[in-house]
């Protein structure tokens, strides 16, 4: 199973140059070799040992997994710190894990409160999947999103709660995480679409009638904050401050 997980690793990342690298300075490696270790000690019901080796793994890799977790063959935790795997968590093979990833629970239920990942999933950096929960084969969950339903095969997550955007999952390269939408930009320009519509027919109804030239001034301000607060809209959609 070693050497599935360092031909993983020099598949998926091209800063991999040689063995002697992946061995002592991938902490991903090192934190599931430790588990593996820990995980027979728990399984055969040796107490304290198995826990206490997940801590000596956490305190060398920054990555928690503990010894009741199932973790498959080929699970690839890049960077990793920061990763939390609890107890009843079961990772398929060949998953793709970033740092700052929670497979956690949701509460303090007794039995499998943990999620279930299928083979080829790629779950982004910060991304919290939380509960007893299904994700399918070949799921993409986008950074910083919150899971907490179960996900199809063949689709991609993002957002907070996450949402399904993609179905069918087409792409070889499991690296793409440039492609995804950005959902609630989409709706907030729907609904900026639909107000700026909306005021353009109150524009139409409203009686043509004389104005003061206080009116007129008025009018053009209110105008020009509308104009700017339109400019602003249209900066957050585009990406300001990115």
């Amino acid at each position: 199973m070693l050497l599935t997980d360092l031909q993983t690793i020099y598949e998926r990342d091209p800063a991999a140059r040689n063995w002697l690298e992946v061995l002592f300075c991938y902490p991903g490696l090192q934190a599931l070799v430790f588990h593996r270790i820990a995980h027979r000690l728990n399984k055969i019901r040796i107490p304290f040992i198995p826990r206490f080796i997940s801590q000596i793994s956490r305190f060398l890799t920054g990555i928690e997994i503990h010894p009741g977790a199932i973790i498959g063959k080929g699970v690839f935790i890049d960077h990793g710190m920061g990763v939390v795997i609890g107890e009843t968590a079961i990772v398929g093979d060949y998953a793709l894990i970033y740092q700052g990833v929670t497979l956690g629970g949701t509460g303090k239920e007794s039995g499998k409160r943990h999620p279930t990942l299928g083979t080829h999933v790629v779950v982004g950096a910060g991304a919290k999947v939380l509960g007893n929960i299904l994700i399918g084969d070949r799921v993409r969950i986008g950074a910083g999103s919150v899971v907490l339903r179960d996900v199809p095969s063949n689709t991609t997550v993002v957002g907070i709660p996450g949402r399904v955007i993609r179905q069918n999952n087409s792409s070889s390269n499991i690296l793409d995480h440039d492609k995804l939408r950005d959902v609630e930009a989409e709706v907030i320009r729907a609904l900026f679409e639909r107000v700026k519509a909306l005021e353009k027919q109150l524009q139409q109804l409203e009686p043509q009638s004389s104005l003061s030239p206080t009116d007129v001034d008025n009018e053009q301000t209110d105008k020009a904050k509308n104009n700017n607060s339109d400019w602003m809209i249209e900066d957050f959609l585009d990406g300001a401050g990115i």
